[in-house]
């Protein structure tokens, strides 16, 4: 094939960033993100944990919770990006959307959707759980999230909730009682980068729950 048939073929992409004011979310290797799915992994990766895993807590088999894998050789459970509002075919930085572990859960009955939820009173935190596909026609507004450039490098971005009246917050890394790494509002900026998942390693299969 021509290097002319390569050019038209990524045209398209590059008109929708350049007439669009919307920024696309770029991998580890600096490709736009269009679809499919990805790791999320720490941006010093090696020495802060591995990848993003679901947990149970305590006794309590439901709901499941995001955590973070504490082997750095662990890239845990992929996920995919959805339902963003700006007309482009890229994934958008700074803009509401929805994260989903791309693992079909085996209890709980639900889909595996990033939701903010508040746990028990006395820890007085935000938890990042999973839960049901977003509807139209119900509140969902605690299952958007946004994803923030960190400007350290190109490539390297945060996660936060913008709720309606309360600004802004980030989604880091809290350790429970249990030494469970847990994802929590209002923590410190947990620093991410984004590593596509293979074919082979998104097909169907069971997946270990901390």
């Amino acid at each position: 094939m021509t290097p002319m048939f390569y050019f038209l073929l990524a045209l398209p992409s590059v008109m929708a960033v350049t007439a669009s004011p919307s920024q696309p979310v770029l991998d580890i290797n600096g490709d736009m993100i269009f679809n499919g799915s990805y790791y999320i992994i720490p941006l010093n990766y090696g020495t802060l944990g591995g990848g993003l895993t679901l947990s149970h807590r305590g006794d309590d088999q439901c709901p499941l919770f995001v955590g973070q894998r504490t082997s750095e050789v662990n890239r845990g459970i992929p996920v995919k990006f959805s339902n963003w509002k700006s007309k482009v075919s890229f994934v958008p930085h700074s803009e509401n959307l929805n994260i989903e572990m791309d693992f079909k859960a085996t209890i709980c009955a639900k889909s595996t959707y990033w939701w903010v939820t508040a746990a028990e009173r006395h820890f007085r935190k935000l938890f990042v759980t999973v839960g049901p596909k977003p509807k139209l026609g119900e509140d969902s507004s605690n299952s958007f999230l946004q994803i923030k450039k960190t400007g350290v490098l190109v490539n390297g971005y945060t996660i936060v909730f913008c709720s309606k009246d309360n600004g802004c917050s980030d989604v880091g890394i809290y350790v429970d009682e249990h030494d469970i790494r847990r994802l929590v509002l209002g923590s410190m900026p947990f620093p991410i980068v984004f590593m596509k998942a293979t074919e082979e390693e998104t097909l169907p299969k069971t997946m270990s729950i901390i």
